[in-house]
């Protein structure tokens, strides 16, 4: 059956994106996600890696990964997932092995210089990686030696993808400028201050189109102007090549840090300084969501190549894994999953939010969630709703004597699972509080003209934090007002969950 264009706008306005769970594992910024067609890979500041299974979201035994001496930059898996490539400012890409864990091969990029990007060829036969000191390195990755190392700007290499058939590749750097190579690192092409003030991500949709003279691929590049743009990269022959801009999205306020492509090429991601995550549809560029469950940059942002799930990263050290569905059958898809449940209300605890939960709540919510030989621990220590929020791996480890690593860590995951579930993860964004990401009991309006919980901004105020929470400007007072209309909508929309 042929779909048109405006039917395939319909379908892709359609879909629902829910968060189903929040990773925090990492002790620094996130800079990377990338999965596999089973696995998820996050990297960070912190010189790790850490590895998930997409099944349910665990952490695998053996992560995290730590073979890099500083901060991570950059992840990518080969095609299959056997795989799994790695570059950090310690000027290493190293491969590891994802049935072991183990390295087994560390490239070190020539002249030493930090490495900030990597790409794999579409089949697995090259390896690209870009540096600090504006120098390209490509490897052949059977035979693990160098193939041929380039400088190919004064600035700072932040971006590196082959196209979808292998035979060129892209780089996006801090001087702003794009341009594609062939794999002799013949330059093809120069799309000159394609972003001003600096590229900071590039990505291929998978798909291309083949015409009688020419091949066209879709590329998505984003940069520190605030833009996400998707241009045609067109090659005639082979040595002549040319970028059109087809469009440029402002769908996000402040610089954007990473983007890309659906594995069906109709979705498009991005992540911003502003903490947003947007998802566009990529064939007209239509914004369909802005999502605001960051709390801070967004610094990562990925598709599974076979699963509909999405992830991303950020400053604030997590990774926030989304389901991307129909809205007719997302809610009950989603269920499957041992760390979502949105949508659901548990027995034993019907209220909304967790903070509200007494200790008989909590109880009937370990014994659903298969945790029963918690129960006379968390009994004996008087674990309630607000002291359940606040568990963290050293309670566990000091206060509550549970000794297990896996079971805390189990412990924690489906937390972190409950606070999405039942703070308001369907609700309407404006309903949350900025600060607590809970649905608001008592808004109130600050001087900034943003509505909180009254209870977290009067905390936040009274903590000596004379700037917005939202803006980080100055607060011209510290007086609140009532929101008595949010109030009251928020009140309907409660009492029909």
């Amino acid at each position: 059956m042929l779909i048109t264009g405006k039917e395939r706008k319909s379908i892709y306005c359609d879909k629902m994106v829910s968060l189903i769970c929040t990773l925090q594992d990492h002790r620094d910024e996130v800079n990377w996600c990338a999965f596999s067609p089973t696995l998820l890979a996050t990297c960070s500041g912190d010189k790790t890696i850490r590895i998930y299974n997409t099944n349910d979201f665990s952490e695998l035994p053996f992560s995290p990964l730590s073979g890099h001496r500083y901060g991570v930059h950059c992840c990518s898996f080969s095609v299959c997932g056997t795989y799994l490539f790695t570059c950090s400012t310690d000027a290493l890409t190293i491969i590891w092995s994802m049935a072991t864990g183990e390295v087994t091969t560390k490239f070190e990029h020539p002249g030493g210089s930090p490495v900030r990007v990597c790409s794999l060829s579409p089949d697995s036969s090259l390896l690209l990686s870009g540096a600090s000191d504006g120098t390209l390195a490509l490897w052949d990755f059977h035979s693990k030696k160098l193939r041929k190392s380039k400088t190919v700007t004064e600035a700072t290499v932040m971006a590196c993808c082959f196209t979808p058939c292998g035979q060129m590749f892209v780089t996006g750097c801090t001087s702003g400028d794009i341009k594609v190579w062939d794999l002799d690192m013949k330059q093809l092409y120069a799309e000159r201050d394609a972003h001003d003030m600096g590229v900071t991500c590039c990505h291929f949709a998978p798909q291309f189109h083949i015409d009688f003279s020419s091949v066209e691929f879709r590329l998505a590049s984003c940069g520190q102007d605030s833009q996400l743009k998707v241009w045609i990269v067109s090659q005639h022959g082979a040595t002549a090549c040319e970028m059109k801009l087809l469009h440029t999205l402002t769908g996000q306020s402040a610089p954007v840090l990473s983007c890309a492509f659906s594995s069906d090429g109709e979705l498009l991601v991005s992540g911003s300084v502003d903490k947003t995550v947007t998802v566009y549809n990529a064939s007209d560029g239509v914004l369909l969501h802005t999502l605001k469950r960051h709390e801070s940059f967004v610094t990562a942002c990925a598709f599974s190549p076979t699963l509909p799930w999405m992830a991303t990263g950020s400053m604030d050290k997590k990774v926030n894994v989304w389901r991307i569905a129909d809205r007719d059958s997302g809610q009950a898809q989603s269920r499957n999953l041992s760390c979502q449940g949105a949508g659901r209300k548990l027995s034993g605890h019907s209220r909304l939010l967790v903070s509200d939960w007494s200790e008989e709540d909590v109880l009937a919510w370990l014994s659903e969630e298969g945790l029963e030989e918690l129960v006379t621990t968390f009994t004996t220590n008087n674990i309630d709703g607000p002291e359940l929020l606040c568990l963290t791996k050293e309670t566990l480890s000091s206060e509550l004597s549970i000794e297990s690593v896996g079971l805390r860590g189990k412990v924690l995951r489906k937390v972190e699972a409950l606070k999405a579930e039942l703070t308001g993860l369907d609700a309407p964004d404006e309903f949350l509080c900025p600060i607590t990401r809970e649905v608001m009991k008592d808004p109130v309006i600050a001087a900034d003209g943003y509505s909180y919980e009254r209870e977290a901004i009067e905390s936040w105020i009274s903590a000596k934090n004379r700037s917005s929470p939202m803006t980080n400007l100055p607060l011209p007072t510290t007086l609140i007002m009532p929101n008595r209309s949010l109030k009251t909508a928020i009140g309907r929309w409660t009492a029909t969950q």
